[in-house]
């Protein structure tokens, strides 16, 4: 690198997921040829997402307030919890507009490779809020990976002593598909073609409501 500071936001900018050294030169290259206003307004946009944005109390979601939004949406179904990996699975289902009920975000799924367990996730909180008699089912919105599929049977045989219903979403998502990326229509079905979870993966029949 012709300079130590280049080099130095290179690797920074290659930190990031999914950008390798040559796309972090070129953003770092973009980065020094706007104005210092431009590269000002973005530095602070990254720090006060940083310092302002706070992860839900209750179940997990990003927002600016210790309780989001939805959690305080009187109009959501506290009966129906969808258990999702992250935010962006959260927002691909907010995104059909078909879904009314409310969400427990994980934070990540189990991953032994990845030293992922389940004490590394919200899982106990769920517990907690499943136990709750006003909830009636638990939807399991998860990829549908190994990962995802580990994580779903870890938590089902968490909520066997729970009298709720436990469901997933039906295969119209792609084996081995991130939910994030699955496009509104098979979302939509898929949510209104749920299946019970022991059905799902070989248990009993049974049909969802």
């Amino acid at each position: 690198m012709p300079s130590r500071l280049i080099d130095r936001a290179v690797d920074q900018i290659a930190g990031l997921p999914g950008v390798g050294r040559r796309t972090a030169l070129r953003l770092a290259l973009h980065l020094l040829g706007r104005t210092e206003d431009d590269v000002r307004r973005f530095a602070e946009a990254i720090q006060d997402m940083k310092e302002g944005v706070l992860s839900c109390n209750i179940c997990g979601n990003l927002g600016e307030e210790e309780v989001c939004s939805i959690c305080l949406d009187d109009r959501r179904e506290e009966s129906r919890i969808a258990i999702v990996e992250d935010l962006r699975d959260l927002l691909a289902i907010e995104a059909t507009g078909h879904f009314k009920g409310r969400y427990h975000v994980l934070g990540g799924v189990i991953s032994p490779m990845d030293g992922v367990g389940p004490a590394d996730l919200r899982i106990e909180s769920l517990i907690a809020r499943v136990s709750d008699p006003v909830v009636e089912e638990v939807i399991f919105a998860l990829p549908t990976t190994m990962e995802g599929d580990t994580t779903a049977f870890y938590i089902n045989k968490r909520l066997q002593d729970i009298e709720v219903t436990v469901t997933t979403l039906a295969r119209g998502v792609a084996v081995g598909d991130e939910l994030q990326y699955a496009d509104e229509l098979t979302l939509i079905r898929s949510l209104q073609q749920r299946l019970p979870y022991a059905t799902s993966t070989g248990g009993t029949d049974g049909s969802a409501s």
